[in-house]
């Protein structure tokens, strides 16, 4: 199990850090958003998403406790960015409405760092 949750941990991180960035990065300069982007992102979001449904099954938190309630705040909104960035930001259309998918995305993605960063103390 350690194996795993190593591996799981990895994953969630590495995935994370290149879906909040390029978010991140694409709300600032739509100039840089191309179809292939999106698809890598919305890959990263997939991957981020299955690992952290990993760790929740192998490390949860007591139910009633405030690190679990942090945490659900922190899936809550990267799966609502995730369904943000799918119809609004890979969705045909102007330029307009994929900056500001991207936009939304990213605010929602920055609640979800700080819940995973600030959960243990909460």
């Amino acid at each position: 199990m350690q194996a795993l949750l190593i591996v799981a941990v990895a994953f969630h991180v590495l995935a994370g850090v290149s879906w909040a960035g390029s978010s991140f990065v694409l709300a600032r300069n739509p100039a840089a958003s191309s179809p292939g982007a999106i698809r890598a992102q919305l890959g990263a979001a997939a991957i981020a998403i299955a690992a952290g449904v990993i760790l929740w099954s192998l490390v949860r938190p007591p139910a009633a406790s405030p690190s679990a309630r942090v945490l659900a705040l922190g899936a809550a909104c990267a799966i609502l960015a995730a369904g943000v960035q799918v119809f609004l930001a890979a969705a045909r259309g102007g330029a307009e409405r994929r900056v500001l998918g991207q936009r939304a995305a990213a605010g929602l993605l920055a609640v979800t760092v700080i819940a995973m960063a600030t959960a243990r103390y909460a």
